[in-house]
């Protein structure tokens, strides 16, 4: 008797779902998007969905490292015999994983024990099975993905097929797929199943990516507050960063901007503005790195805060509420906690841009690597001094050494670099740096 790998369900699948060869793609493509059509492929879900949590694999992992390397296709030829042995999801069986594994030895897979233990056929089935049940579901909700761009869906219809992709999420198949569904469906239906699914300690690793997905929704929101001009709002940064016309966009940067007094007054501005910022404690200023990459919580605060002049208590208590609702783990930050530590992240990105700039001003004829006397003169009356000073505290650090480094022809960004390179109270690190661009 033949040990079936899939549920009966999927084993009845009609045509073309029950096809497991490249046709059944080629005939999904041709089908319509009729009422039919669409309940079809969430009864093929329904069909698929795991009742526990899947690790779906390539058929063999190590084998495609084993291969990576190579021009030929015997890789791609030992994956075509599980579909030509197995066409259907009704032969979907242990005895005809059996009859692969055996022509996997005769080719000389590499990988294939000489003799195939029971355990060893039973993990290529199960990995085999979860594979079918993955894209089936992938071509399932493709398939309801376009009828929903094309505004087919009724409301019952959207809630059904909803429920399909959070389950499907929650047990780590066709994911990528479950989520396009979900943005597709948009706000507010998708948006709320997304923001279940990045609460939900089932959804694990897979947590970061249906965060991304939540914040390309959410981020209409975050524009529309963007572009409010703040009204009896409290600003969190001095006010020499108001007129700063740079975003997070560019990270701040001035780019090929000319190095005029207006400019130069401007940068000088900054940097003295920036040194005013309260410099919190480094546990504190890591208080708002959530496990996941503190990227997506740097996202959702310069959506709201694009410009320094847009950073204020009123935002600042927005991004952190919402950062809370994307199921950031905050340990417990207060809001206060969170607006130091951003505004000091991002008074040390302006600075890094600052000096970034100073240190690229246009050169010599405007050829990189020439110094222009003039530009220099301009700026080394405080531009180094401001420069050791953000070094001393921990700012832009990098930036401010390598602008004393391009400009240690003048004396006081020498001085200032021999200070740095030799005082026992700065980091390891740092002192490292300014001696490594000493002259």
């Amino acid at each position: 008797m033949d040990t079936y790998l899939l549920p009966a369900a999927m084993r009845e699948l009609p045509p073309p779902w029950h096809d497991l060869t490249y046709r059944r793609s080629q005939a999904l493509e041709a089908l319509s998007l009729a009422e039919e059509t669409r309940e079809q492929a969430r009864h093929v879900l329904r069909a698929c969905l795991p009742d526990r949590r899947q690790s779906v694999h390539d058929w063999d992992e190590e084998l495609r490292d084993y291969y990576d390397d190579r021009d030929d296709h015997t890789l791609d030829e030992a994956d075509a015999w599980l579909t030509r042995i197995m066409p259907t999801t009704s032969q979907v069986t242990r005895e005809r994983v059996v009859q692969v594994v055996g022509v996997w030895a005769d080719m000389g897979i590499p990988t294939v024990p000489e003799q195939p233990t029971g355990q060893w056929v039973d993990r290529v089935a199960a990995e085999w099975a979860a594979s079918v049940r993955q894209a089936l579901a992938y071509d399932a909700f493709a398939l309801i993905e376009r009828a929903t761009i094309a505004g087919l869906l009724s409301d019952g219809e959207a809630e059904d097929a909803a429920m399909l992709a959070v389950a499907f999420v929650r047990v780590g198949v066709a994911v990528e797929a479950s989520v396009r569904l979900l943005v597709s469906l948009g706000r507010p239906r998708g948006e709320e199943a997304l923001m279940d699914l990045v609460h939900d300690d089932e959804v694990g690793d897979f947590r970061p990516y249906v965060r991304s997905r939540l914040l390309g929704l959410r981020r209409r929101v975050y524009d529309v507050r963007a572009r409010e001009v703040p009204r009896d709002e409290e600003p969190l940064l001095p006010e020499g960063l108001h007129g700063l016309p740079y975003s997070w966009q560019n990270d701040f940067g001035w780019g090929a901007t000319a190095p005029d007094s207006h400019r130069l007054a401007q940068a000088r501005s900054a940097l003295e503005a920036c040194l005013t910022v309260e410099r919190v404690p480094d546990d504190t200023q890591m208080c708002s790195d959530a496990q996941a990459d503190c990227g997506a919580i740097a996202e959702v605060v310069r959506a709201l805060m694009p410009y320094p002049r847009l950073v204020t208590r009123e935002r600042m208590d927005e991004a952190w509420r919402e950062c809370q609702s994307l199921g950031f783990e905050l340990r417990g930050i207060d809001a206060g906690c969170f607006a130091r530590a951003w505004c000091k992240r991002i008074v040390d990105r302006v600075t890094a841009a600052v000096f970034r700039w100073l240190a690229d001003l246009p050169q010599g004829g405007g050829v990189a690597g020439h110094k222009e006397p003039a530009v220099l003169s301009a700026t080394a009356l405080w531009a180094a001094d401001l420069a050791e000073r953000c070094v001393r505290c921990g700012s832009a650090v990098e930036e401010a050494i390598w602008f004393l480094h391009r400009t240690d022809d003048v004396p006081g960004s020498r001085e200032a670099l021999a200070r740095l390179a030799f005082d026992p109270s700065l980091p390891v690190t740092t002192r490292n740096a300014a001696r490594e661009w000493s002259p």
